[in-house]
């Protein structure tokens, strides 16, 4: 294979691609009818599993629309349908869903597993781009995919055919989503190893600072303030007399209007004078997502965290 002597348009290259692949996905729109909603109801009223097949680049496009299901509260996995014939089969319960991608809506190993799936009763729902394919005609739901072209130059890769297949998966997601009131907390439980995750379901005395907290007496002067939130590091100082009891908090925030208000007299003002008194506190057994929903209502970015023992730690976003 050679390499074009000819200069390319690169940037022009990739502008077309996006141009034919953003036209196959808002095509789709209007071929959204009463299979979609049928396809949806039934993979709702599921007691089973959603299981994705598909061989090829629509076999990768099946895995990557599993995990958006199955992350999305969904139950899913991917099946291969060549293992599947030779013994995978084994896994499908006949409650399940069976959801076949194939853009021809011709591929030999997809089609020899639909006599298994009816009489094991599986609803099965395909994802293709000819509405008369044997595929099409043989599942209880189709889901028309047609693209008018691939971004492929020689109209062979799958391109646009794919991405229209990823897009028509999303919208199975997002509905189900939907129909399911799946909201952040959600989420969050099926991804715990992210940050979002890690957040929401941790306890605030699993993610609170303790060491070296930056306790300053309410009589202190500035320069001791300032010098106790540089030492501690956390954008803020615990204003209390005994390190038990908070009467305050000084912020970056508060240094600043500090500053501002008395200028050259700055230096005379006392930690009492600048603080916020009354500080928003928190317990050490109340969720991390308590605590974020917390101070972005109050448009803050720490909490003190305090027990029936006094001050605890500091959590911040």
């Amino acid at each position: 294979m050679s390499v074009s002597s000819d200069p390319l348009d690169y940037a022009a290259i990739a502008q077309e691609v996006f141009l034919i692949e953003a036209e196959a996905v808002a095509g789709l729109a209007a071929h959204v009818d009463g299979s979609f909603s049928a396809a949806v109801s039934a993979i709702l009223a599921s007691t089973g599993r959603t299981i994705v097949c598909g061989m090829g680049k629509s076999g990768i496009i099946g895995k990557k629309v599993s995990a958006t299901l199955a992350s999305t509260g969904t139950p899913s996995f991917f099946m291969h349908p060549a293992e599947a014939y030779h013994g995978d089969l084994g896994m499908v319960d006949g409650n399940d869903i069976f959801i076949a991608l194939s853009h021809s809506g011709e591929t030999e190993e997809l089609l020899r597993l639909l006599p298994f799936l009816r009489d094991n009763g599986n609803c099965t729902i395909a994802l293709t781009g000819n509405t008369r394919s044997t595929l099409a005609r043989q599942v209880d739901h189709h889901l028309w995919v047609h693209v008018a072209r691939e971004a492929c130059p020689l109209q062979l890769a799958p391109t646009a055919s794919t991405t229209a297949a990823l897009a028509m998966g999303d919208a199975l997601a997002v509905s189900l989503m939907r129909a399911r009131d799946f909201q952040t907390h959600h989420f969050a439980r099926f991804h715990p190893g992210g940050n979002l995750g890690r957040r929401m379901l941790a306890l605030v005395r699993d993610e609170m600072r303790t060491d070296d907290l930056p306790f300053i007496k309410p009589d202190a002067m500035a320069a001791e303030v300032v010098a106790t939130m540089s030492g501690g590091r956390l954008g803020l100082a615990i204003v209390s007399q005994d390190g038990v009891t908070p009467l305050g908090v000084i912020t970056d925030g508060d240094l600043r209007r500090a500053l501002e208000t008395n200028q050259e007299r700055f230096f005379q003002s006392r930690a009492d004078d600048m603080m916020t008194p009354n500080p928003m506190l928190i317990g050490p057994d109340s969720r991390m997502s308590a605590a974020v929903e917390i101070m972005a209502e109050r448009r803050i970015t720490s909490l003190i965290v305090v027990d029936d023992s006094g001050i605890l730690g500091v959590v911040q976003k």
